[in-house]
């Protein structure tokens, strides 16, 4: 067995706040990483952390993200699985951001999510929904609805999710670089343990 890594994001914004009110709770956004510093980090979201108007499929920079959000709030569960799910999971997010300008965020979508009618345009999805349809198809099903339906709420309500980190995410970006710094090799190592 192994792990992926979700991570959880409170981030400030008008779009942050509609999404907060509508799933009255703190975290609404996810995203999926190979490792517990989000260095292999994808999620459907802003292709540049200052603009939220052009979204889709990306790679998250914990770096810009820190220098755009400095207060940016994270909560980081990891997820067991098996190698071969993993492998399989990052083969995915790995080829989905090759083609990552033809995935879109779902904005027709949200008004079918508020009434709980599946919904879904090819390559078109939330945060959630992509997550949610990714790991299904690997034989992990975070709630029991169409992936179209899924939100980070109830990503956060998963009884399988193990929180390894909360804090901002400055103090994850500081940990993870005193962890290389006493350890280059080790850290470099147990970084490509993951991968396999």
């Amino acid at each position: 067995m192994t792990y992926i890594y979700i991570a959880f994001v409170d981030t400030p914004g008008f779009f942050a706040r509609l999404i907060r009110t509508f799933l009255r709770q703190r975290y609404v956004h996810v995203a999926l990483s190979a490792d517990r510093e989000l260095s292999e980090c994808y999620s459907v979201g802003r292709r540049n952390p200052a603009v939220p108007v052009f979204a889709g499929f990306e790679k998250e920079e914990r770096y810009r993200i820190l220098h755009t959000f400095p207060g940016a709030y994270y909560r980081v569960c990891r997820l067991s699985c098996t190698r071969e799910q993993k492998r399989r999971i990052m083969e995915r997010l790995r080829g989905d951001y090759e083609r990552r300008y033809r995935i879109h965020y779902a904005v027709l979508a949200l008004p079918f999510l508020v009434l709980g009618i599946p919904f879904y345009v090819r390559d078109q999805y939330t945060c959630s929904s992509y997550l949610a349809r990714v790991l299904e198809e690997q034989g992990i099903r975070i709630a029991e609805k169409h992936f179209s339906l899924v939100t980070p709420k109830d990503f956060y309500a998963y009884e399988e999710m193990e929180p390894v980190f909360e804090g901002e995410l400055s103090e994850l970006v500081a940990a993870d670089e005193a962890a290389y710094r006493a350890n280059p090799l080790g850290h470099w190592l147990e970084g490509v343990s993951v991968y396999e």
